[in-house]
Order: C-alpha cells, then structure tokens, then sequence
C-alpha cells in the first residue's frame, strides 16, 4: 500500500498580504500529478488545509475542486484532519457527503474516540490500513478546567490528556492489530523536539498556552506503524524516530522557510512492515529571498537575482544596515529594483552603531528626572543619530502630542 502525507497547505495565506493562490494553484496541481504518477493508495493531510477560520470563497473553490480532481485519480481514500487554523464547522461541513467518495473528514475531536478510527478498504472490500485520524485537541477536548489550578497543573494535564487519547485510540485498534495491514495515526501538535521555522512566525503559534501539552515521541502509543503529524512547517523526524514525522508546508510560510526544502512524504507498506519512506520534493515555484546590507550592497544583490520562476516576480525582504538615521529607506529600496523582476514585501532598517544611553550621554551633570521632556526627546534623537533640527514637522508633532497629554492630566 502506497501513502502520501502532506500537512499545512494553509490555502488562502498572504505573504505581508500579498495573495499566494497562484502559488498553491500550482501545488494542488503537482499534487494531483505526483499522487497517479506514484499510484497512491490513500491521502493524509494532517491539518491546517486553510490559513484562517474563515476562508474566502476562493479558498474554498480552490479546495473543493481539488477534491473534485482528486477522485478522479488512483487515489482511493483520503483523510482530512482540522488543524489549529481551521474551522471545524467549515470541515465539516460537507463531509456526510464526501464520505461517500471516501474522503473521509475529521475537524474536530469527537466525544466517542472510537468514531475517530477510520478503516480503509480496497474494492474488494478487504482492510488495507486502519487510521487513528486525531484532528487538532482543543483543550476542551482534553481537559475540564479547575479553579485554583496552577500553571504546572494545567501544563501536565493538557500533556496527560493528550496521551489519554492517544492511549485510548490505541486500545480501540487493539483487534486489527495483530492483522496484516499497518495501524497509523494522526495528530496536529507540537511534539517535544520539533524545530519552528520562526519564533516570531504566526502560523506556527503556539496551539496551546506557551506549547504546554507538548509530548516526546516516546509518549506515543507504540501500537501505531507510523504518526503522520502536521504544524511545524519543516519536515523532521520527531526525536530520530523516523515513523513519526511532520510532513511540513508546501510553500513557504515566511521568510523565514525561503531556503527550506518542501516535501511530501511517501510511504509504502507489504502488510504491515513499512519499506520505506521517501522524501518527494515539492518545486519551488516563486523565488524567495533575504537580502542584508548597505545600500551598495543590496543593489549588487539585486542586480545579481535572476529572473525568477514561472513568471512570477521574486518576493524579497531586505534588511537595510545604516550608521544613522536615514529618512525614506522604503522608497530608496523600491528604486532599487525598478525594472527587476522583484518585489520588495518588507523592509527593515538596523542600525550598526552602538546606542548610547540617556544616562551615558548626560554624564554626571544632569539625572533623567531633572530633564523636561523637549530635553528627553531631543537626547534619545541624538542618540539615534536622527537630525531632528532637520525635520521641525517631527518636533512639532511631538509638542502637539505632548500639549495633549498635559490637557488630559490637568
């Protein structure tokens, strides 16, 4: 049996609200090409299929009619499992007639786990895997709160309810176990060990408070074959285990992901030992990337750029170095690659030389609370190497704002 795990197409993302619908266009056409060409049996997609609980109408038409193409390949079943971005109620929405095309759709946990245990058959009707398919666990679907409770007690029973579930699916498969065909799982969470694409990137925040609940994959139940896991955006074993795995995003998130490699992962079974699994690269359809440096620097970055791919312009975040204060680093930079095939989403100014603080810059004459506030602006611009002389506008707004405060506290 031959199985395709993929996670996180977060349908519907904008990179610094740029729209990625062509980008994920081109993915779920690939996908559909790569699934006949390696005759895949049965699809997992462990979670986030869309970037927000609302979709648009065009993130929901480009998942429908992937579904719709999809059941038109070799692929027999696929299995859909809600994420922390998506809407159960959206998921669920169609599923008692998807069902019926064996697209079977688990968006939120159920009350009975017994019902979140999905048989796969083949046309003869003969079992060919069995699918613990756990969607993303709210903490309401693993615990019930309780006044008084302390952080550490609501880190350790979110942590213990999660392997509750996990413990009580395994006994619900404990009948097919001994049979010919592997027993997998899902799930959507951060296992102890995963490695973010960013700390700072929103997509992957934290599913619950400060990633409490996180599990070693020792803590897995051992009864499952293989744990197709999704939310981290890099594909990685979970501690060396190489049956428990995050597929990872298809595309690029953030800037942070521009040099990843993207996969799907490809897994075949002879009944229920696994052969193997096989790492399928996913192209790289728009060009990302960072560049850092002084002005002269980034020009010669730029200028070095290719042309990009698919016809689509290369996205870039540029980090700017400066001694001091420059005015209108956006515009110098957007006149940098005027007439390149580049678009420049952010921009960020770092300033290389050391700041001084008030204190240091005072001495011993003068302490902060002796100064008045004119005096305690003008210094932090001094610090900053920004010529406020140069720009009365800037001053005068400060004494407007400044007037203001003085009103309200009166």
């Amino acid at each position: 049996m031959r199985i395709l795990h993929t996670s996180d197409w977060h349908i519907g993302h904008r990179l610094h609200d740029n729209d990625r619908h062509e980008e994920h266009q081109l993915f779920l056409d690939w996908l559909l090409t790569t699934i006949d060409n390696q005759k895949v049996d049965l699809l997992i997609v462990a979670g986030d299929i869309f970037d927000t609980a609302n979709p648009t109408h065009l993130a929901l038409s480009q998942y429908y009619e992937f579904l719709r193409q999809l059941i038109k390949t070799c692929c027999r079943d696929i299995i859909i499992i809600g994420g922390n971005h998506d809407s159960y109620g959206t998921l669920n929405a169609p599923k008692d007639i998807l069902k019926y095309f064996n697209i079977h759709i688990v968006g939120k946990a159920h009350e009975n786990c017994i019902d979140e245990v999905i048989v796969v058959k083949d046309r003869k009707e003969i079992i060919q895997t069995v699918v613990c398919a756990v969607p993303f666990l709210r903490d309401r679907d693993i615990r019930q709160a309780i006044t008084g409770e302390s952080y550490a007690d609501i880190e350790q029973r979110i942590k213990e309810g999660i392997i509750r579930r996990y413990r009580s699916l395994a006994d619900c498969i404990m009948p097919y176990k001994a049979q010919p065909f592997p027993i997998l799982a899902t799930g959507h969470l951060y296992a102890a060990g995963g490695t973010f694409s960013d700390t700072t990137d929103k997509s992957e925040r934290d599913i619950h408070i400060g990633n409490l609940g996180q599990i070693r994959a020792d803590e897995f139940p051992t009864e499952f074959d293989y744990i197709a896991l999704g939310h981290l955006h890099r594909p990685q074993m979970v501690n060396a285990q190489n049956n428990i795995r995050y597929a990872g995003s298809p595309i690029p998130l953030s800037f942070s992901e521009f040099s990843d490699k993207k996969v799907v992962l490809l897994l075949e079974f002879e009944n229920n030992h696994m052969h193997g699994i096989e790492e399928i690269t996913v192209p790289a359809w728009r060009q990302l990337v960072r560049l850092k440096g002084n002005f002269t620097q980034i020009a010669h970055q730029i200028q070095s750029l290719g042309e990009g791919r698919n016809n689509m312009k290369i996205w870039a975040e540029v980090k700017v170095e400066l001694d001091q204060y420059e005015p209108y680093i956006t515009q110098k930079v957007n006149e940098l690659v005027k007439n390149r095939p580049v678009t420049v989403l952010k921009t960020q100014a770092i300033y290389t030389h050391q700041h001084l603080s008030l204190d240091e810059q005072l001495g011993q004459d003068k302490a902060l609370n002796e100064l008045k506030p004119e005096e305690v602006f003008r210094k932090k611009c001094e610090s900053e190497k920004f010529d406020l002389d140069g720009y009365p506008d800037v001053l005068g707004a400060f004494k407007e704002l400044l007037s203001e405060m003085e009103e309200n506290h009166d």
